[in-house]
């Protein structure tokens, strides 16, 4: 559900009730869920617009959208925040997620964003077991013209790891970005191969990996979600890249991210070119998820506040 179908249905029932009454509150909490935000947050939100209503504030669908925002805001302000980017010779970055995620296109992207601010960067195709994954980031690092470290498909992902962190400890490069397995073809677990990856990053390079960064896909929903909480007991994550986030996507997935997860979006994906990944703004966000274009198109309720 877009922000406009958030406000065409908000629309139609305030249109259809006196005020902000219970039929309009249940008819906001429904389409927050639509909206993906999770069934806590689409309660806690839906509990605060209760709250203001009750305390005189007026009834129609602006204030409606003044009082969700300021709700939003609050929730994105009490979120952690996105750490600042290590000021270490060698910063080591963990790419986790599901297969299909978009991983191994984020690491690129990641690292197009290095090299358009003149900064040097390593990729590592640690994702050994997807077929084909080695091969895309390799013709993703010829375009951008970075190094890759590579095993042969199949390989152990920690000796990927290795070779690559003393490569880019050799060459002095700024930053490792480490493409990672979404699931293993062997019986061994996938959050203890990360972990066990983590342990050698710990090892090689002192505080790394200094970021995991948790790819996941904005139209899967709820759905990822619930995978994603895996990857944050098991691998550690910090932060989060939100991909597939175009007009389609159901944006409310940042809300469920920052209050289930209690982790910072730090980019998003809206697109398949190199430049398409966007730092992520929570103020930019908390308006854009409600914007009034249709508001400013439907009349307003004639019910007294």
């Amino acid at each position: 559900m877009t922000h406009t179908e958030i406000l065409e249905k908000l629309s139609d029932a305030v249109k259809k009730g006196f005020g902000l009454d219970e039929s309009v509150l249940e008819s906001l909490e429904e389409a927050l869920l639509e909206a993906d935000v999770g069934a806590e947050t689409a309660a806690l939100l839906t509990d605060a617009v209760r709250k203001r209503a009750g305390s005189g504030e007026r009834a129609d669908l602006a204030s409606l959208r003044e009082m969700l925002v300021a709700e939003v805001e609050g929730i994105l302000a009490r979120a952690p925040r996105t750490a600042p980017s290590s000021e270490v010779p060698l910063e080591v970055v963990f790419l986790v997620g599901v297969n299909g995620s978009g991983k191994t296109t984020t690491a690129a992207k990641l690292a197009a964003r290095e090299v358009e601010a003149g900064r040097t960067v390593l990729l590592a195709a640690a994702d050994t077991f997807r077929a084909g994954a080695i091969e895309q980031l390799e013709i993703w690092a010829a375009r951008l013209g970075v190094p890759v470290v590579r095993h042969k498909e199949g390989a152990d992902p920690s000796a990927v790891l290795f070779d690559a962190l003393a490569a880019a400890r050799s060459r002095g490069v700024r930053k490792l970005l480490v493409d990672t397995a979404g699931r293993l073809h062997t019986k061994k677990n996938l959050m203890e191969e990360l972990a066990k990856m983590r342990r050698i990053a710990g090892r090689e390079v002192p505080g790394a990996p200094h970021q995991v960064l948790l790819v996941l896909d904005a139209t899967t929903g709820m759905n990822g979600l619930a995978q994603a909480r895996r990857f944050v007991e098991g691998a550690g994550a910090t932060g989060v890249v939100l991909t597939k986030l175009d007009g389609s996507a159901r944006g409310g997935i940042v809300l469920a991210i920052y209050r289930e997860l209690a982790l910072p979006v730090v980019f998003v994906g809206v697109g398949e070119s190199a430049d398409d990944l966007v730092p992520f703004d929570p103020a930019d966000y908390a308006r854009a998820l409600l914007e009034e274009e249709v508001g400013e198109a439907a009349p307003e309720s004639t019910a007294p506040a």
